[in-house]
C-alpha cells in the first residue's frame, strides 16, 4: 500500500472510534503505543535480532505479578475481549515505569479505547503491516500525516503543538545546518524542526559513517513538558530513523525556562508556545482557584518578566554557542511591547547580530488569532560595540492571504525570501524596496534607525494595505472571513491578558 493509502486506512478507523467518544488525539496516542510495541517486536526477530528487554506485567503498586506475562506484542495479539482490555491496561502501566525512550513513550499512558473489539481492530490494523521493513520516508510521512490531521481538529487544541511544515522548511533552508552540529528546540512539540533539519542534512551532504551516527544519536536535543506531545515527538523521530528504540530519550520533560542547564547548541529552531503570560493556578485561602503570575528568576536573563515569549527569547540567547544561529517564531507583541520587551530587544541587538525579521501572514497556524514573525539572529562574544548593524525585514503579511484548507502557505510562496535571505553571503543582500518600488517586500533599517524608534519598536511595515483602498479587488469571502476571525481572536487574547493582569473576572 502507498503511504497515503495507509494514512487513509489508519485514519478512517479514527472516525469509527469517534462515535465511541475517542478523540483524534486519544486515537493517535493509542496508535503510538501499539506501533512502538509492534516495531520493537519486529526488531527482536531476524534479520535484526536486537535484544530488547521488556518487563513482566506489574500490578497497580508497580510490583511484578507472579507468573505474569512479558509486556510485548506477541502476548498482546493472543488476547481478546475483557482479557485483552485487562492485559493492555497492565502493559501500559508496566512500560511507563521503564527507563530511556521506552519509559518516555509510555509515560502516563492509559487505554482510551474502552470497547475491546474496537481496540482489537486497531491492533489488527498494525499487525498486518511490516513497519520496520518500510522505508523511513514512508513511515515518517504516515505519522506526519496523522499528526497534521490531529492538528486540524480545532477542539483538541493540538494545533498549538504543530507548526506549518512549509514555514519550518523555510527556516531550515535559511539556517542551513551543517553536519556534526547540535540542534535544539526548547519547545519541540511533535518534532517538526528536527525532522526538517534531518532531511536537509541528508539531502545536502554525503555523510560518512561518523556523521551519520552523530546525526542519528547526538544532533537533536529538546524539551517538551506535555507528556502526550513528547511521546508523539519521540515516535515521530524514531519513525524517521532518529534515536534507538532501547536508547536514551533526547527530549527532556523539564520546563526549559526553569534554569540554565549549562548545555550549548550550534542551532536553535523553535516556535515557543502561544500565549503571552506564564502563570500557574493555585487555591487561595478562601478555597477559590486563582491564577498567579509565574516569573523565572534567572541570573542569565536580562529582565524578569511573566511574558513567556520574552523569556524564551532570553533562554535561547543563553543556550547558543558563540556564532550559534537561531530562528524563532514569535508573536507581534515581542516586537513592540514596552518595559521588559524594550530592554530585551535592545540587549539582543547589542549582544547578538539580529539580522532578519520575517513578517508572517494570518491564516497559516492551526491555532487562530496568531500574528507572528520569525526572528533570525547569531550569537556573538562580548563586545563594547553593538553587534547588530542593520536589520532586514521581509513583509510577507501585507496584502497576503492564506487559509489552512483552500490556500495553505507553501514553501514556494517563500522562495523569494529564501533567495533574498542569501545564506551564503548575507553581506551581499540587496533591497527590493525603493522610492520607485514602494511595494518591495525586502527592506533594511540600520541599528540607529531602530534605536531612534519609540520603545526600540521592531514592528515595522511600509507597504500600503490594498484592502483599505481597493474595494473592487477584495479577497475571496472565505479568506476575508478567516482574517476577521483571526483579528477577533487576537483581540480577545489581548483583552484576556489585560484582564488577567488587573485581576478582573
Amino acid at each position: 500500500m502507498t503511504d497515503s493509502a495507509i494514512v487513509s486506512k489508519v485514519w478512517n478507523l479514527a472516525h469509527v472510534l469517534r462515535d465511541d467518544g475517542v478523540s483524534y488525539g486519544d486515537y493517535l496516542e493509542q496508535i503510538t503505543y501499539l506501533l512502538f510495541l509492534k516495531m520493537a517486536d519486529e526488531l527482536s526477530k531476524p534479520p535484526y535480532n536486537k535484544k530488547i528487554s521488556f518487563p513482566k506485567i506489574k500490578d497497580v503498586e508497580g510490583k511484578e505479578i507472579k507468573n505474569g506475562e512479558v509486556c510485548n506484542w506477541e502476548n498482546l495479539i493472543t488476547k481478546k475481549g475483557s482479557e485483552l482490555e485487562s492485559f493492555y491496561a497492565g502493559l501500559l502501566r508496566s512500560l511507563s515505569t521503564e527507563k530511556g525512550m521506552l519509559g518516555q513513550i509510555y509515560t502516563k499512558s492509559q487505554n482510551k479505547i474502552q470497547d475491546p473489539s474496537k481496540l482489537w481492530k486497531v491492533i489488527d490494523l498494525i499487525q498486518k503491516e511490516q513497519w520496520t521493513m518500510a522505508d523511513a520516508d514512508i513511515k515518517g510521512q504516515i505519522y506526519e500525516g496523522l499528526l497534521e490531521k490531529n492538528a486540524e481538529d480545532v477542539k483538541s487544541g493540538a494545533g498549538q503543538y504543530f507548526t506549518p511544515r512549509s514555514l519550518i522548511k523555510t527556516m531550515v533552508a535559511c539556517i542551513q545546518p551543517k553536519p556534526k552540529k547540535k540542534i535544539n528546540d526548547p519547545a519541540c512539540g511533535t518534532g517538526g524542526f528536527f525532522l526538517a533539519s534531518y532531511d536537509y542534512l541528508i539531502e545536502n551532504y554525503s555523510l560518512d559513517r561518523e556523521q551519520k551516527s552523530f546525526l542519528k544519536n547526538k544532533t537533536f536535543h529538546g524539551n517538551e513538558i506535555v507528556a502526550n506531545t513528547r511521546r508523539m515527538c519521540l515516535m515521530n523521530m524514531y519513525l524517521h530513523n532518529i534515536g534507538e528504540i532501547d536508547g536514551e530519550s533526547f527530549i527532556s520533560s523539564n520546563d526549559s525556562l526553569i534554569a540554565d542547564d549549562g548545555k550549548r547548541y550550534d542551532y536553535i529552531l523553535t516556535n515557543p508556545p502561544f500565549g503571552k503570560k506564564s502563570s500557574m493556578t493555585i487555591t487561595n485561602d478562601a478555597g477559590d482557584l486563582e491564577k498567579e503570575e509565574l516569573n523565572y528568576n534567572r541570573q542569565d536573563f536580562w529582565e524578569t518578566t511573566s511574558n513567556k515569549q520574552l523569556n524564551f527569547l532570553q533562554h535561547i540567547k543563553t543556550q547558543l554557542n558563540i556564532e550559534g544561529e537561531a530562528a524563532v517564531v514569535l508573536p507581534d507583541n515581542v516586537l513592540f511591547e514596552g518595559g521588559a520587551g524594550e530592554k530585551i530587544r535592545a540587549q539582543l541587538m547589542k549582544t547578538a547580530d539580529l539580522h532578519t525579521v520575517l513578517r508572517l501572514p494570518t491564516g497559516v497556524f492551526y491555532a487562530q488569532g496568531v500574528k507572528a514573525n520569525v526572528l533570525f539572529f547569531t550569537n556573538k562574544k562580548a563586545s563594547k560595540d553593538p553587534w547588530t548593524k542593520e536589520v532586514w525585514f521581509y513583509d510577507y503579511r501585507t496584502n497576503i492571504h492564506h487559509t489552512l484548507k483552500k490556500n495553505p502557505m507553501m514553501v514556494d510562496d517563500l522562495k523569494e525570501f529564501i533567495k533574498l535571505y542569501n545564506s551564503e553571503n548575507r553581506s551581499k543582500r540587496k533591497e527590493t524596496y525603493s522610492e520607485k518600488n514602494p511595494e518591495g517586500r525586502w527592506r533594511k533599517f540600520t541599528y540607529e534607525e531602530i534605536l531612534a524608534r519609540d520603545k526600540t519598536n521592531l514592528d515595522i511595515f511600509w507597504i500600503k494595505d490594498k484592502s483599505l483602498t481597493d474595494l473592487d479587488n477584495l479577497p475571496d469571502p472565505d479568506i476575508l472571513a478567516n482574517e476577521i476571525i483571526e483579528n477577533i481572536e487576537a483581540g480577545l487574547a489581548s483583552f484576556r491578558e489585560i484582564m488577567d493582569t488587573v485581576g478582573v473576572e
